[in-house]
């Protein structure tokens, strides 16, 4: 069994970002799963997932975040998803 806790941040190129924002938009448009592999996890994104935006600002620095969020159920196991992209 894999440990349920996990935080990875990891820093992209322009080019990168604009490759795996588009492929999720076209997932998030057309309604279906979509796939990336995190630091050597795949990870599956239902299509049912939540998209949010969040924006923290401290006295030095503000931050932006893309969120997609899910609860785990093993009814999405069946679906299709979209091809993987390393993160």
């Amino acid at each position: 069994m894999t440990d349920t806790t996990r935080d990875v941040e990891r820093i992209y190129s322009t080019p990168e970002v604009v490759a795996k924002l588009r492929r999720l938009a076209d997932a998030l448009e057309s309604e279906t799963p979509f796939r990336i592999q995190i630091a050597g996890e795949r990870i599956r994104v239902p299509a049912r997932a939540q998209f949010s935006i969040e924006h923290e600002r401290g006295e030095d620095e503000e931050e932006i975040e893309f969120q997609l969020k899910w609860s785990l159920d093993e009814d999405d196991e069946d679906e299709d998803g979209d091809e993987e992209s390393d993160v």
